[in-house]
């Protein structure tokens, strides 16, 4: 059997409609090789993981020299050098005063773990969240995911969880779509959800600075600093998922630096270690501090491997100034883009921040109709002549552009010049 026929045999793919047909045997930079050695443009970074490009050899030859020394002992049972110089740099780089880490393997446990911290230093128990947006696929986090199509046959959710509406302009939940005038009504919104849609016991407001699955929506400037003003009004911690948008990927070190406020607590994962599995949520000591004996745990959490494959990609990513390298070539993807004429289909909307970049596809620019399947046959068009982006949004109908940030001004050109041959063919 050849590694498809296995795949159907017996890897249990049944939660996806299919599976991309490509088997991936190397990879380098930006560059993936199947096994017959046929490269493609990878511009989704594994789900915006690899960014410091793949097979980064500081990041490889870090954790090759951590193997040879000690590979896993429960980082939470004893002192493990990484772990702590890790967790020392997390709280040099991240806004604030954010201070104390707790390691975990993955994004949607570092989340659950941020909320145990939350409720157990506020003594609440109610959440709000944002409509549109994804926080993992657990149980906690599916709760306060809010889109139905990621948690369909799930139910009944966690109680307790209210969602505000998200700050997408281009659909607009109160039909304003002008953040120079709306007057942050979705932001103000807040104020209504707390005091209506809860018992007033609410311990966080957990949000991605930019929402990745729902579509890349980037939030208004202005958008945050409402939000920490209603949520400092009511005493309720604000939560910044980073998990997608972290460590160089929107221009800076992390997207909410962007944003005018300073999160309470902070989760990351995807790009921390550029693929080692690594995760965390960071806070100050105050809010860290609240946990007791017995409160949290992660049996692989904090992987000496994977922390010393973190510390050599952060600073690579410092070192190259490959954040501020990213908002560049953003722009430029962007402004691309813009320049395109699509033949039966419509560009509603390029938006995103760095290289993180969504293009919203519709059938009618007025309307604003989405158009899932052509957004779905671009993607296949696409991976055809080469490169590979991927496909998200609640419409199903937002490609998504996550290249590993250091791909280069000519691989630029060439996703630019496929998408252009796709979109006006």
């Amino acid at each position: 059997m050849n590694t498809r026929e296995k795949y159907q045999a017996y890897v249990n793919t049944a939660f996806l409609p299919a599976v991309d047909p490509l088997v991936i045997d190397r990879a380098r930079g930006a560059t993936y090789v199947d096994p017959d050695g046929q490269s493609f443009l990878d511009c989704f970074s594994g789900i915006s993981v690899a960014n410091a490009g793949h097979g980064n050899e500081a990041v490889i030859a870090a954790a090759k020299a951590q193997m040879d020394r000690l590979v896993h002992c429960c980082s939470y049972l004893y002192h493990v050098r990484p772990v702590a110089d890790l967790a020392e740099k997390l709280a040099r780089i991240t806004p604030g005063n954010l201070q104390k880490s707790f390691f975990g393997s993955g994004g949607a446990e570092a989340v659950e773990g941020a909320i145990r911290l939350a409720r157990r230093h506020t003594g609440r128990s109610e959440m709000v969240a944002l409509t549109h947006s994804f926080h993992g696929r657990s149980y906690a986090t599916l709760s306060l995911t809010g889109n139905a199509g990621r948690k369909k046959g799930g139910g009944p959710y966690m109680p307790g969880v209210a969602f505000a509406p998200a700050p997408y302009c281009y659909r607009c939940p109160f039909k304003l779509g002008d953040p120079e005038t709306c007057g942050m009504a979705c932001a103000q919104y807040l104020d209504d959800v707390i005091r209506y849609q809860t018992s007033d016991d609410v311990a966080f407001f957990i949000a991605e600075p930019v929402l990745g699955e729902g579509g890349i929506i980037a939030p208004p400037p202005e958008y945050f600093k409402v939000v920490k003003q209603v949520l400092d009004h009511h005493g309720v911690l604000f939560m910044a998922d980073e998990v997608q948008t972290g460590f160089g990927r929107t221009g800076r070190m992390f997207a909410i630096e962007e944003c005018g406020t300073n999160p309470d607590i902070m989760v990351m994962a995807k790009g921390i270690a550029n693929g080692f599995p690594l995760s965390c949520f960071i806070a100050p000591a105050e809010i860290a501090d609240s946990f007791r004996p017995g409160d949290h745990l992660s049996t692989f959490g904090g992987n000496p491997v994977s922390c010393a494959a973190a510390l050599a990609n952060i600073g690579f990513l410092e070192e190259n100034g490959v954040p501020a390298a990213a908002a560049r070539k953003g722009e430029v993807i962007r402004q691309g883009l813009l320049g395109t004429e699509p033949g039966r289909v419509v560009l509603g909307q390029v938006r995103g921040r760095g290289l993180m970049i969504g293009v919203e596809m519709v059938s009618h620019r007025a309307d604003k109709t989405p158009a899932p399947q052509e957004a779905a046959r671009i993607r296949a068009a696409l991976r055809e002549r080469g490169v590979l982006i991927g496909l998200g949004g609640v419409h199903g109908n937002v490609l998504r552009i996550q290249p590993p940030l250091t791909i280069s001004d000519d691989e630029i050109g060439q996703l630019l010049s496929a998408m252009k041959a796709v979109l006006e063919s």
